[in-house]
């Protein structure tokens, strides 16, 4: 017998904060040695180019790695998966803690597989516990309730680092991945989240059926373009103040008041409900283009300070995508694929880490810095133009 409908509502809610709480703790556990990862390496290698080839060869191991991961859940359960992604976020603190390349490598790619681990789970988790109805305000919900992580992590983070050490920012960074273990399996076992109805596929035979679904691969590209800003944000943007001659704490700082503007994923949501995902979307890419390009042009003519006013001006516009850009996907996946078709749909973060690495490792051989910012603004263009000719016009 099914609830009344005021208590599903009231339950799903009930829901949507747990997932908000426990991605709120798993960001500020990223969050805090998010901007402390690209400085750290920058401070081992002496040049953004090899930090470059460091991303892309982390993306090519974990881009395979991470296609196991439905595989360990049909193994084991997806509680346990769970678990081991925040113990490997604790891991991943402890090699980066060595301050030695090896260690850097190694932290990197254990940091990488824990989120990998986590986002998966935590995903099929939604699609389980979440109505569809209510996805277009429990995920706005979810990235603005983490807006405090992302806004005191890179901060801390980098000021620990600087005055405190490679071991400072890392064991923040632990102590919070205990937390969030604890409170998983709190709310676990409150059954606040109810347990998984069936283990996924793996995802090596769901390739196939994911390509030939278009509303999917054009969910997947919205997230990938997406994916690529942040990727860039977090990594080019803190080595562009700091090679500028601003410190690291700059490039911390930039980090932190690009995330502020998180909170306002609500305001997007909101937006979305009222003009369409679509129109939010396709906005959203443009803006992010234009403010991409001149934050590139900014950095060219030597004024760090207007390249980062403009790319605050870009993060804004991500957080419109963050609010409402997976809505493609969860409204498109259909429920008895849910599990697989989730294990590909998220193979775009790997690829974001690798693909802007890659071109930039070769570009940055013969331009400056700031080439990665414009060649980022060309590419949401082309996100732009593809999002508004092929999402359906009632979305």
């Amino acid at each position: 017998m099914s609830l009344p409908a005021p208590f599903q509502s009231f339950a799903a809610h009930r829901t949507a904060l747990a997932f908000a709480l426990l991605f709120a703790i798993e960001s500020l556990a990223r969050a805090t040695v998010a901007t402390v990862v690209s400085i750290q390496a920058y401070d081992i290698v002496k040049s953004a180019q090899q930090v470059s080839e460091m991303y892309t060869v982390v993306g090519l191991i974990s881009l395979v790695t991470t296609m196991f991961i439905p595989n360990l859940i049909r193994l084991t359960a997806r509680r346990w998966v769970y678990s081991l992604g925040a113990a490997l976020l604790v891991v991943s603190c402890a090699a980066f803690a060595l301050h030695t390349l090896p260690g850097q490598v190694s932290g990197m790619l254990l940091r990488v597989l824990g989120a990998a681990c986590l986002n998966i789970t935590l995903n099929l988790y939604i699609l389980d516990n979440i109505p569809r109805h209510e996805l277009v305000r429990s995920e706005p919900l979810r990235l603005s309730l983490s807006t405090f992580s992302w806004t005191l992590g890179p901060t801390l983070g980098v000021w620990l680092y600087t005055h405190h050490g490679p071991w400072a920012p890392q064991a923040f960074a632990a102590f919070w991945a205990l937390v969030l273990l604890a409170v998983f399996w709190r709310l676990r076992l409150l059954e606040t989240i109810r347990p998984a109805g069936s283990a996924p596929a793996t995802p090596w035979r769901s390739i196939s059926r994911f390509l030939v679904q278009p509303r999917l691969r054009l969910a997947w590209l919205i997230a990938f373009g997406r994916s690529c800003f942040w990727a860039v944000f977090f990594v080019y943007g803190p080595l562009l103040m700091v090679t500028s001659g601003l410190g690291n704490e700059a490039g911390g700082l930039l980090v932190s008041a690009g995330n502020v503007v998180l909170a306002s994923a609500m305001l997007f949501g909101k937006l979305a409900e009222r003009v369409g995902v679509r129109k939010v979307i396709t906005g959203a890419f443009l803006a992010i283009a234009a403010s991409s390009v001149a934050a590139g042009i900014a950095g060219l003519l030597h004024h760090p300070l207007v390249a980062a006013a403009f790319l605050l001006v870009a993060a804004t516009a991500a957080s419109a995508l963050d609010g409402v850009g997976a809505i493609p996907f969860l409204k498109a996946v259909r429920a008895r694929e849910r599990a697989p078709m989730t294990a590909v749909y998220r193979t775009y973060l790997e690829i974001s880490d690798l693909v802007p690495s890659a071109v930039f490792a070769v570009a940055l051989l013969f331009a400056p810095l700031s080439i990665t910012f414009v060649l980022t603004g060309v590419w949401m263009v082309v996100c732009a133009a593809v999002s508004w000719r092929f999402l359906p016009r009632s979305m």
